[in-house]
This record gives C-alpha cells, sequence and structure tokens, in this order.
C-alpha cells in the first residue's frame, strides 16, 4: 500500500482523474478545499455532523455541520437553525434526557420552514434526537433522522439501610428498630423508582381490670406494591396497582419504628397506647389500649381499635383506623359484656384484617377474642402482621379461655378465666409478638403485683424495590 501526496492537481476539462489505487491513502495539503458542484458523487457531506461536545444550556446559534447536546435540566432551552443553503446539516441530542419536562425548541432563519411549516419545531420526548438538512425553499429543513429515546447504560437503585435480603430481582431492607432508608441512586426507568412497602405501627397494651381488661388494638398495617413491575403476594388490603406505592428520589428516608404499649402489673388501668410507624409519606397509627379501670372505660382508638373493660357496665370497644385512611389501616375495638347488675368480661382488640367481635352482653362465659390480622409476603414469604388481642376474663363458670389470640397468632393472649372454686386467683395476659404489631391481652385481676395486661407487640417497616 503506497500513500499519495496531492500538491497541484491541472486537468484539462472533460478529463477522468484518477489519483491512486484501491488501498491508497491520498493527503491532501493543508488548505486544500473540495468542491462538488452537484452533479458529482463521492464528495460532500454523507449525512454526518462533527458534534460539540460541551452541552448547551441556554439559546444555541447552530452552525452548519455540527450537532449539539442540549441539557434542558434547568429549563426550556431554543436552538437557531443558519441561514438555508443546499446539503446544510445540523443535530440536536436531549444530553440530560429532560426533553419530556423542559423542551427543545427549534427555530428556523426568518421566514424559512422546517417540513413545509414556517413555524419553529418543539422536541419534547425523553432522550429525542434529530437531524435536520435544508433541501430548498418548498420545504426547507427536512428531519431525517430521529429517535424517540436515547440508548443509557441501565441502572438500578442503590441504597443501605436496615438488614437487606434479596427475593428473585427484588432487594428488601427490614427495620426493626429506627434508621434511614439511603437512597444513593435512582433507576433510569422511572417506573421502577416507585417502591413496595409494608408500615406496621406497635400494637396496644391489654387493659388491666379486675373483671377482665380489653384486648389490645393491633398497630395499624399499610401497604404498597409497584403493579405490575412487582407482584408479590400482598395482603388483602393492596389493590394491584401502584396506586399506594412511594416514588424514591436520591436521598435519605427516615425511619421510624413504633414500639407496643407497655402493660402494667398490679394495677387497674387502661392498656397504653402503640407509638405510630413512619416511612416517607406513609405513618401507621399505633393501636388502642384495651379499656380498664377506672371509670371501666372504653378501648382506645388508634390503627385498631382496642376491646372494652369488662368492670360493671357494658362498655364499646374503640374505633380502628384513626385517623382514617384508604384502604383502612385497622378495624374496631370489641365491647365487653358487662351490664349494670353483671359483671362482664373484656373485650377483644380490632385487627388489620377485621373488626373483633361484638361480645353479647351479659355473656359472662368468655372474654371476646382478639381480631385477625393480615398476611404479606413482601419479604419473599408469607408472614402475618397486625392482629388484635383477646380480653380477659374473671369469675367465669368454668376454665375457659379469656380471649384467644388472633387466628393468625399475632396478637397477644388474653388471660385465662379463673375456675369458679377460685374466683379470686389473679391471671397474667400474653404478649403481642414483637416486629408483628399485634396487641397485647387483657389481664385478670388487678391487686396482685403478678398480675400483669400484655404489652403490644412492636411494629416493623419494610420497603422492597427492583435491583437488577
Amino acid at each position: 500500500m503506497s500513500k499519495i501526496e496531492v500538491n497541484a492537481i491541472e486537468p484539462q476539462c472533460g478529463t477522468t482523474l484518477t489519483v491512486g489505487a484501491s488501498g491508497d491513502t491520498i493527503t491532501f495539503p493543508t488548505g486544500t478545499t473540495i468542491v462538488n458542484n452537484g452533479s458529482q458523487t463521492g464528495f460532500g457531506r454523507t449525512g454526518t455532523v462533527d458534534w460539540d461536545t460541551t452541552p448547551k444550556t441556554a439559546t444555541v446559534t447552530a452552525a452548519n455541520g455540527v450537532g449539539y447536546f442540549v441539557d434542558t435540566t434547568s429549563g426550556s432551552v431554543t436552538v437557531n437553525l443558519p441561514a438555508g443553503t443546499a446539503g446544510a446539516i445540523v443535530s440536536f441530542a436531549d444530553y440530560a434526557r429532560t426533553f419530556q419536562t423542559n423542551n427543545l425548541t427549534v427555530s428556523p432563519n426568518g421566514s424559512e420552514k422546517i417540513g413545509g411549516v414556517a413555524a419553529n419545531a418543539t422536541l419534547n420526548t425523553e432522550g429525542q434526537t434529530a437531524t435536520f438538512v435544508y433541501v430548498d425553499g418548498t420545504e426547507g429543513w427536512i428531519n431525517i433522522q430521529e429517535t424517540s429515546n436515547s440508548v443509557t447504560g441501565r441502572q438500578f437503585i442503590t441504597a443501605t439501610g436496615g438488614t437487606i435480603t434479596t427475593s428473585g430481582d427484588f432487594k428488601i431492607h427490614t427495620f426493626t428498630g429506627p434508621g434511614t432508608f439511603c437512597v444513593s441512586s435512582i433507576s433510569t426507568v422511572a417506573a421502577e423508582n416507585t417502591v413496595g412497602y409494608a408500615v406496621v405501627a406497635g400494637g396496644a397494651a391489654g387493659g388491666s381490670g379486675g373483671n377482665g381488661g380489653g384486648g389490645g388494638g393491633a398497630g395499624g398495617f399499610r401497604e404498597g406494591r409497584n403493579a405490575p413491575i412487582d407482584n408479590f403476594t400482598a395482603s388483602p388490603l393492596v389493590a394491584n396497582a401502584p396506586t399506594n406505592a412511594v416514588t424514591i428520589t436520591a436521598t435519605g428516608f427516615p425511619i421510624t419504628v413504633g414500639g407496643g404499649g407497655t402493660g402494667v402489673t398490679g394495677s387497674c388501668t387502661p392498656g397504653a397506647n402503640g407509638v405510630n410507624s413512619v416511612f416517607s409519606s406513609i405513618t401507621s397509627a399505633g393501636g388502642g389500649g384495651g379499656g380498664g379501670p377506672p371509670g371501666a372505660a372504653p378501648g382506645d382508638p388508634g390503627g385498631s381499635g382496642g376491646g372494652g373493660s369488662g368492670n360493671t357496665a357494658c362498655r364499646t370497644g374503640g374505633s380502628g383506623n384513626t385517623p382514617p385512611v384508604s384502604p383502612p389501616q385497622g378495624q374496631d375495638g370489641g365491647r365487653s359484656s358487662g351490664q349494670p347488675s353483671l359483671n362482664g368480661k373484656g373485650g377483644g382488640g380490632g385487627g388489620a384484617g377485621a373488626a373483633a367481635t361484638q361480645t353479647p352482653v351479659g355473656n359472662n362465659n368468655s372474654a371476646g377474642n382478639g381480631a385477625v390480622g393480615v398476611p404479606t409476603a413482601i419479604t419473599g414469604s408469607a408472614l402475618s402482621y397486625s392482629g388484635g388481642a383477646g380480653g380477659g376474663a374473671q369469675n367465669g363458670p368454668t376454665e375457659a379461655a379469656g380471649g384467644a389470640a388472633s387466628p393468625c397468632g399475632t396478637g397477644g393472649v388474653g388471660a385465662t378465666s379463673a375456675p369458679a372454686a377460685s374466683p379470686s386467683i389473679d391471671r397474667n395476659a400474653g404478649d403481642g409478638t414483637t416486629n408483628r404489631g399485634g396487641g397485647g391481652g387483657g389481664n385478670t385481676g388487678c391487686s396482685s403485683p403478678a398480675a400483669k395486661a400484655g404489652n403490644g407487640g412492636s411494629g416493623i417497616v419494610i420497603i422492597r424495590y427492583k435491583f437488577q
């Protein structure tokens, strides 16, 4: 292969000139101008531009043969096309993939046209690129090449915080105490930046009462899922849509995990409420405490309501889903069975899956059962959360259960009633399950230091997103 340097060639009119052979490198001296008179082929532009790699953030007056990367992150930008000459070419590309938010306006020179119309053109699609060639006065600048989305390297959410596990293509951050969900980068696919979550508040303690304290209400349960990107088996409260999910940005999200209410020992008092749990815009309310003396109090309102006190008069259960959200984060507690002339049994605490059963007035055989929680497989395996607790019962005619745990096993167990032959025996109540938001059981008796109302179970926050 030879190298040929061309210094001066003076062919005669009509002469065919061949310079070099196949494989030769032909070098023209500096300052040489090659002119195509319009009838020859193989010279002139081939439909490409030289790219200016400095992103433009303000008005640009384009030059023939140049491509521009335009950054509209901070606002819309206008580019002015050069005067039209046949064969002139310019290109534009969406530098930060923000044309859909802040448009690029392409303005022709004077009364010239773009695609046959004497008006501005707008690029308003994410990642859009366009190449324009000036043809003639009839059509002006014609778009010869366009893409709707630029090709980028795929990026997923990157985050830290809590205990991190995986389930298939999804990463799960579990917070059993306070922390921060720190997002260092988000996905290049906007739909993947909506994350699933379960936010469970602390369950309430049971009431402490001589005839039976009310069962503690479950902590509020709120869940979101990014469907159809993520279709884990969620609780019955979640619709198959991303409307309940949370869209994140690259920042830190403080996490609050609510503690359960503490059950009292040796004292007749209502149960303490559970504590709220929080992630981003989602707050789940602590459970409502079970009723108890003084005053034979009703159950407290909360994520789910506490059961009513069994002392003397019939006492209502507390309201669930307080404050109200949609879908409901919990249900109402049950009333006690007492009436003015007859000591009753404590009502059961409400759960996320159902309201507590309303014990018939005057029914002294057993206390109210805790209501069911709800199951979800957000962690990759199904577990149940936010079950209500059973109420306490004393002086019953049989050794019957004084308020069973939620069928899901997440509520505290109510105290067993004392046998008829030993009506003064005080009984302790069971605790709600840790990090499941279950209520604590109501106890029986409040004179003995050994008699204790059940503690509510602490809450939990779980966040789930696509990471590969």
